[in-house]
């Protein structure tokens, strides 16, 4: 802890420079004399000073560097009257856009002048202005600001924000130390669905920067928002054209070094299905059972996989700069290979050990953006957005090459070694196509509407599994382990989300005075949500009627196996699930998720506080039914239907010591929704033989009371630091937990009866050096370098469940080893983030920046007993995710004005990334020691030795790239 104070007190000694920050001047002249054609080369001056510019053909013209202030703008062309708006007010990091009619003769008016002013919400400035003025503790990364970082996606973006972590395990983002389930996910308002049956949110890697205008994360509630969340919402607001017209084109090329070693860039694999795919679209159309004896069983060898990357943005705006279009498209290609290692242990002892677990790793992105935005008057704008994005992912996981993995307990007397592959891909399509209106109905009457529609098609279209017997020592056949049918398998895995969803916002400015610093509004409004899911799963198993008939001589070799003469001759067997009750031999579920909201917000300001409070009603109905086949043929049939309709407050409370600085309080309490997949008892079995169980019977929804506060200090419109505490006690946490009774099996309860999360955390944005105004011209000169750095210290606890009955029977146990209670899922005690940021002025700018984060251990899976009399020694740990470093760097330079040429490092430290698990060393003289487990837990029990041992291990290895992008 005094490591973070130490910090914070260097933080606060550094000199802080203040940096004066600038706007634009953009618009459109119109000659009235010719039929409102454009006017080029037009004359405009900022009256008083020799700053000024011509139009072009187009009768566009725009001036930037402008100070902060009031001017008067002139316009003048030969034979021309001489038009002058005053009063143009320019803020900072905002674009003013005037649009001028122009006449040889007299009689004009300025009612004819079509002024606005908007915020560049892609720039750091305007993001920290916007949150300076918010009501909620909210924080924000741009796109300029990604671009400088080299980030390339909304999910590494999220943890460039403090207190902000991700999981590389599980791939999840964590907020405060609350995971997926305890946050929700927006675009532009409005709600998405996710692409993994195990999650909530939906991958936020999915969206590239090139269709981000900013990343956004609210870490405290407001009624206007979904109550479902606990720790934040994050919100995407996609890109919209600045400007009055765009068009840029952009490549990039790379490498991930540990594809490039020991000859694994000749020997790239990929599974057979990229065959049937064409740009990372998948389109194969048969039937998987065909796909036994139609498609291959081995890999395909890809040589020189190296990354790639090309995009194209292009907009313009028409008809006086009241329409505009912004199209935007992008396709990637990446390749990862590691090495690592795996175990699963079972109560102490090892029943899955790899110590040579591969990966190689096929990523294929199409993304397209396009934004249509009406501004049909200075009352009433309506906006049209459709995101469409899709990825391939494809992985080809090998275990135990080496001939020293134990993967199973069957060895069909053969001796020798064990072999597994894994060959899957997964094709993710998302289309998302919104409408949202913002009218003034009155000088005290605002509205805004939007409506969305989302599809999701998330699947795993064919999924290829083989376990075989060799001898690693030398030549030997190679043969089929068919112990329980589905050994050798090809499995598919589908869904389909579609949803409706929507909102409408009325605000009422009651009161407005701005002399008096008095302001009094009421918004009221209605959301509504249907998201209606369906999902299959589907197994095709192959099997030795008499066990070891067939041999192949090669790992790479399946094919010589599995032909049709062998299912013609009776040598192979095609095994499937039972049927379900519909016939089907497939395991299905089918949820639906209906949410209806009304909520009333108010907002009074007098002074120098400001207060928000606000109540919503939210009626929440999860449906799902579930059809599940198994080999048996009985199947387990049944429904879930859960209901929460509940009243949620909240209340945020920001006062102004000055006009730099602020307090602010917030207070509210939320509900965490089980998702589909929770409470739909479907078995997911993953690569490393890990199966995902759902809950149906016990899972149910839990509620967090939520309390922040805060202090901000804003230097300058640049620059920030601030400091805050945070609680939450939450009711009836949910966790991830190693199923009871051992197995490798994983699901999901509400561990505990009680959860508690408090910390601190700093935001920091400091200005190290700023360049010099030139008097003159407005320009600047030299170089501009700050330092961002974010800090959160946690502390997080659960207590685990031990529930008894009357006749004092224990009916409900979460209790392992000699703890009674155990930290959350997810969170780290110490999470920090920092970049060093440099950038030259000019027009043809060097740009580089160094960032680096970290978060400390975190429980990836809760850990679970054995039974209630031998908890205590008989138990597996929690398994953790071990801390590390995350360092990335990117410079940049543009020529020409036009074009820029980037160089982007990521990973540049390569950590090993582990998971640990703790086993009780000495668990036979703790079980020796008493026959009560009281004893055993007493003082004067033996001390506990406990061993640390590693249950995964890799490296991601280090991606260098180099880019070109040419705006025209």
């Amino acid at each position: 802890m005094r490591y973070l104070f130490l910090i914070i007190a260097m933080v606060f000694s550094l000199n802080l420079i203040a940096q004066e920050t600038t706007g634009s001047i953009v618009g459109k002249l119109i000659d009235k004399e010719q039929n409102n054609e454009p006017l080029a080369f037009a004359n405009v001056l900022i009256k008083g000073t020799t700053i000024g510019t011509q139009s072009d053909f187009d009768g566009l013209y725009g001036i930037s560097g402008l100070e902060p202030g009031v001017y008067t703008v002139q316009y003048s062309y030969l034979g021309y009257e001489t038009v002058e708006i005053p009063n143009i007010t320019v803020e900072a990091d905002k674009v003013t856009s005037i649009d001028v009619p122009m006449s040889a003769s007299s009689g004009f008016q300025l009612d004819e002048v079509v002024v606005t002013t908007v915020a560049r919400k892609d720039s750091e400035v305007a993001l920290l202005l916007e949150q300076r003025n918010a009501i909620t503790v909210v924080e924000s990364i741009g796109a300029k600001e990604l671009g400088d970082l080299g980030i390339r996606d909304a999910k590494t973006a999220t943890t460039k924000i403090s207190g902000v972590t991700e999981s590389e395990a599980s791939g999840d983002i964590f907020v405060r130390g609350l995971g997926d389930r305890y946050l929700s996910t927006t675009l532009n308002g409005l709600p998405i669905p996710s692409d993994n049956v195990d999650r909530k949110n939906i991958n936020l890697g999915l969206f590239p920067t090139r269709v981000i205008q900013n990343v956004s994360i609210s870490k405290t509630y407001s009624a206007k928002g979904s109550a479902d969340q606990a720790s934040g919402n994050i919100n995407i607001t996609s890109r919209e054209l600045a400007g009055s017209s765009e068009l840029s084109v952009g490549i990039s090329g790379g490498l991930n070094s540990s594809v490039f070693q020991d000859d694994i860039n000749n020997n790239f694999k990929t599974s057979p299905n990229l065959d049937d795919s064409t740009f990372g679209f998948y389109s194969s159309k048969n039937p998987l059972i065909n796909q036994v004896t139609q498609q291959g069983w081995d890999p395909i060898i890809r040589e020189n996989p190296y990354n790639f990357g090309a995009n194209i943005t292009m907009g313009k705006k028409f008809f006086n700069n009241k329409l505009s279009f912004l199209l935007t498209g992008a396709h990637s290609e990446n390749y990862i290979y590691n090495v690592g290692s795996f175990q699963f242990l079972e109560f102490g002892f090892v029943q899955i050990g790899v110590p040579d677990y591969v990966t190689y790793q096929t990523t294929i992105n199409n993304s397209a953006l396009l934004d249509l935005t009406w501004y049909i008057n200075d009352k009433n704008k309506i906006k049209s957005t459709t995101t469409f994005l899709n990825t391939l992912n494809d992985f080809v996981i090998e275990q135990g090459a080496a001939g020293e993995a134990q993967i199973s307990d069957d060895t069909g007397n053969r001796g020798g070694s064990e072999f597994a592959r894994d060959q899957n891909t997964k094709q993710t399509q998302l289309l998302v196509t919104q409408l949202i209106g913002q009218h003034t109905l009155g000088e005290k009457n605002n509205l805004k509407w939007a409506v969305g529609f989302n599809n999701l098609n998330a699947d795993e279209p064919n999924r290829i599994r083989n376990q075989l017997f060799f001898d690693a020592n030398g030549p030997s056949d190679i043969e089929l382990n068919s112990q329980g049918g589905f050994n050798q398998r090809k499995a598919a895995q589908l869904i389909e989300d579609i949803e409706y969803n929507g909102y409408i916002n009325d605000s009422f400015h009651v009161i407005d005075e701005e002399d008096s610093g008095k302001s009094f509004d009421i918004d009221l409004g209605l959301a509504y949500r249907n998201k209606e899911r369906d999902f299959s799963s589907e197994f095709i198993g192959v099997t030795e009627p008499v066990r070891f008939t067939l041999s192949t001589n090669s790992l790479d070799d399946l094919n010589s196996i599995f032909t049709i003469p062998n299912f013609q001759d009776g040598n192979l067997e095609i095994n499937q699930l039972g049927q379900n009750s519909n016939g089907e031999r497939q395991d299905t579920y089918n949820g639906t998720y209906e949410s209806k909201a009304a909520y009333a917000d108010f907002n009074v300001q007098f002074g120098k506080w400001n207060v928000n409070a606000g109540l919503r009603v939210q009626l929440d109905d999860i449906f799902v039914t579930y059809d599940v086949g198994n080999d048996g043929g009985s199947g387990r049939v049944g429904e879930v239907n859960q209901e929460y309709n509940n009243v949620y407050p909240s209340v945020n409370l920001k006062y102004t010591l000055n006009e730099k600085q602020a307090l602010r309080f917030a207070g509210s309490r939320t509900i965490t929704l089980p998702e589909f997949k929770e409470i739909a008892p479907f078995e997911y079995v993953s690569p490393s033989g890990l199966v995902v169980l759902g809950n149906a019977d016990n899972l149910t929804a839990s509620f967090s009371n939520n309390f922040d506060l805060k202090w901000e200090f804003f230097p300058s419109n640049d620059q920030l630091i601030s400091l805050a505490l945070f609680y939450k006690n939450i009711e009836n946490p949910i966790n991830r937990t190693l199923a009871k009774g051992g197995e490798n099996r994983l699901t999901f309860d509400n561990t505990g009866d009680n959860a508690t999360v408090y910390g601190i955390e700093l935001e920091s944005k400091i200005g190290l050096i700023t360049p010099i105004v030139n008097e003159d011209d407005g320009g600047y000169s030299g170089i501009d370098l700050n330092l961002v750095f974010n800090a959160t210290y946690m502390e997080h606890k659960q207590d685990l469940k031990f529930l008894t009955n009357d006749e004092g029977g224990v009916t409900e146990f979460f209790r392992f080893g000699s703890s009674r209670e155990t930290g959350l899922e997810g969170a780290s005690d110490f999470i920090m983030n920092t970049s060093l940021n440099l950038k030259t002025s000019g027009d043809n700018k060097f740009a580089a920046s160094l960032n680096a984060s970290y978060a400390s251990d975190k429980i990836y899976v809760l850990g679970n007993p054995d039974g209630t009399a031998n908890y205590d020694y008989s138990y597996n740990d929690n398994i953790v995710e071990n801390g590390f470093v995350v360092l990335n760097g990117r410079i940049s330079k543009t020529f020409a004005k036009k074009l820029e040429v980037s160089l982007t490092g990521q990973n540049l430290l390569n950590p090993d990334i582990k998971q640990t698990q703790n086993v009780l060393d000495n668990f036979v003289e703790i079980r020796d020691f008493s026959d009560d487990i009281d004893v055993r837990l007493g003082p004067n029990a033996p001390e506990r030795i406990l061993r640390s041992e590693v249950v995964r291990q890799y490296k991601l290895g280090r991606t260098i790239r180099l880019g070109f992008n040419y705006t025209f």
